[in-house]
């Protein structure tokens, strides 16, 4: 694969609303922009985008833990942004036979599915990247999202595949649910 460039963001955020938070909250997102092997055309056999998402994924995955500055990941998420020559399912092939497990494995586990979100689009297109805690999906605090934006990707002939991570749940969660520290983490909902 022609890889472009490779994108890291990290936000720390100190205040939300009115309120500073004990700890600040860190995100981290790195992506990787490529040419679409199948612009323009149809491929029945994806095989080429799922096996590139297990190499690629293994060190877009490592970057965006090691941007976490030592912090314990505690959520992640996955997303992908199709130029408009490719299609939707090349994102799909991407994302979901082979991407989990080197992002697994860069957090040090997760029992969760990893939320994601796709689309086609265009340069400059922004694309929020879902974040779940990574051991109980139905942990209400940290359902969240990370926005990603490329200003110069992708081109109509490129595809953009990210990952995020985060190191807590949203600032000041309040809203109920089930909580991190009584998740059981055994089968990945609760």
């Amino acid at each position: 694969m022609q890889i472009r460039k490779i994108v890291t963001v990290v936000e720390e955020v100190r205040v939300d609303g009115e309120k500073a938070l004990e700890k600040p909250l860190r995100k981290a997102a790195c992506a990787v922009v490529f040419k679409n092997p199948y612009a323009g055309k149809y491929q029945q056999d994806l095989t080429e985008l799922i096996d590139f998402s297990e190499e690629i994924g293994k060190e877009i995955s490592e970057r965006a833990v090691k941007a976490l500055g030592g912090s314990a990941v505690d959520s992640y998420g996955k997303a992908t942004i199709v130029g408009e020559k490719g299609e939707l399912e090349h994102a799909a092939a991407l994302m979901h036979p082979k991407l989990g497990t080197p992002l697994r494995n860069a957090c040090g586990g997760g029992k969760a599915i990893i939320p994601s979100a796709k689309k086609l689009g265009k340069m400059g297109d922004s694309i929020d990247i879902p974040i779940h805690y990574k051991d109980a999906a139905f942990v209400r605090s940290h359902f969240d999202a990370m926005t990603l934006i490329i200003p110069d990707a992708p081109k109509s002939d490129e595809i953009v595949l990210a990952v995020a991570v985060t190191d807590g749940g949203r600032p000041h969660a309040r809203v109920g649910g089930l909580k991190k520290e009584d998740a059981k983490r055994e089968d990945g909902l609760r």
